[in-house]
């Protein structure tokens, strides 16, 4: 969580405001958005509705906001699988437009990732092998869960369509 007043480049304040609105709230991005996505159907399946948040980032020049392709086409990444899993009729134009930039762009992952701005300012800082691993569809399955004000890996209960935190 980010102390009052300070530039935040990523999704953890929004995580922070929601958990304190009383969502629950997973992450999710390319390397994890099945796994993310088949933890939101059971949600949905249970008749919670969900929000896909492509958090965005920050201009370095002016620390205004800025959209993140990134962060898009993960959101892109978990609704179009979550579509799969649980029908896609109920999403809003936005989500469902974010789904087919995503299919659009499932071939080029990695050269979008690693041209985006986002991911030309990590390699010029040094980080261009975490660009390519942060463009790694589905490598993993954790679905991380915000739990007071922490995360913890989301895991299902036995006989439950619930999940909950080891």
């Amino acid at each position: 969580m980010a102390a009052a007043g300070t530039a935040v480049t990523n999704g953890s304040t929004i995580a922070a405001a929601l958990q304190a609105a009383g969502a629950r709230v997973a992450v999710g991005c390319l390397r994890n958005a099945s796994a993310v996505a088949s933890w939101l159907a059971a949600g949905v399946a249970d008749g919670h509705r969900v929000a896909v948040v492509a958090a965005g980032e920050r201009w370095s020049r002016d620390s205004s906001l800025r959209p993140s392709l990134e962060d898009h086409l993960g959101a892109g990444a978990i609704l179009s699988a979550l579509a799969t899993l649980a029908g896609g009729d109920g999403f809003s134009p936005e989500a469902s437009v974010a789904a087919d930039l995503f299919e659009a762009s499932r071939g080029r992952l990695v050269s979008h990732v690693q041209t985006c701005v986002g991911g030309r300012e990590l390699a010029a800082k040094g980080f261009a092998a975490d660009v390519a691993l942060a463009a790694d569809l589905d490598a993993s399955t954790v679905v991380p869960v915000l739990i007071q004000g922490a995360f913890e890996e989301s895991v299902r209960r036995p006989g439950s369509a619930l999940f909950q935190t080891s």
